[in-house]
C-alpha cells in the first residue's frame, strides 16, 4: 500500500526520482515521508512570459482638458447598437452628450447604457439619468448642478408631487 502510495507522489512530481528508487522507505523526524529532502536548490533564471509579468503601479488622477470650450451639448437619438461610435468620438471630444434611448429595442438599450458607463468611467465623467429613457453624459470638465434641477422641479406648474 505504501508502495502505491510513493508510485502516485512520484507521478505527480511530489518525490523526487531518487528517494523513489531507495529501497529503505525509512523517514527521520525532520523530514516526512513524502518530503524532499533538505539540500540548496541552484538558482534557475527563467524570464516570465510578458502576459504574467505585472506592470508596475501607480495611482492615476484624472487630468483636465485645458482650454476646452463648452459652448453646445450634443444630442443624439441612436437607432441600433451600431450607432455607439457618434456617441463616444463626441464624449472623447470633451462635449457632453445627451443620448435618448427612447428608439431602441430593450436588449440593445442596456447594452448601449453598458457601454455608456464603461466610457464614462474610463474618462472620469459621470452619467445620470434625466428621464427613464434620456441619459445625460458630462466629461470631467463639465459639472451640472443639483441645486437648479431641483429649485426648477419645485417651482414647476407642472409638478404635482
Amino acid at each position: 500500500m505504501a508502495n502505491a502510495f510513493r508510485k502516485a507522489a512520484n507521478f505527480l512530481g511530489l518525490v523526487d526520482d531518487e528517494e523513489f528508487d531507495q529501497s529503505t522507505p525509512v523517514a527521520t523526524q525532520s523530514e516526512s515521508r513524502f518530503s524532499r529532502p533538505l539540500r540548496p536548490a541552484a538558482p534557475v533564471e527563467t524570464e516570465s512570459p510578458t502576459y504574467l509579468r505585472s506592470a508596475p503601479t501607480r495611482a492615476v488622477t484624472p487630468v483636465a482638458q485645458p482650454n476646452v470650450v463648452v459652448d453646445h451639448i450634443v444630442t443624439l437619438h441612436p437607432r441600433m447598437y451600431s450607432d455607439v461610435r457618434g456617441i463616444g468620438e463626441h464624449y472623447r471630444l470633451g462635449q457632453p452628450v445627451i443620448m435618448n434611448l427612447s428608439d431602441m429595442e430593450e436588449s440593445e438599450r442596456k447594452r448601449m447604457i453598458d457601454f455608456a458607463s464603461g466610457l464614462v468611467f474610463g474618462h472620469y465623467g459621470s452619467i445620470e439619468r434625466v428621464t427613464s429613457k434620456v441619459f445625460l453624459l458630462t466629461p470631467p470638465n463639465v459639472k451640472v448642478s443639483n441645486e437648479d434641477k431641483t429649485a426648477a422641479a419645485q417651482a414647476s406648474f407642472f409638478n404635482q408631487s
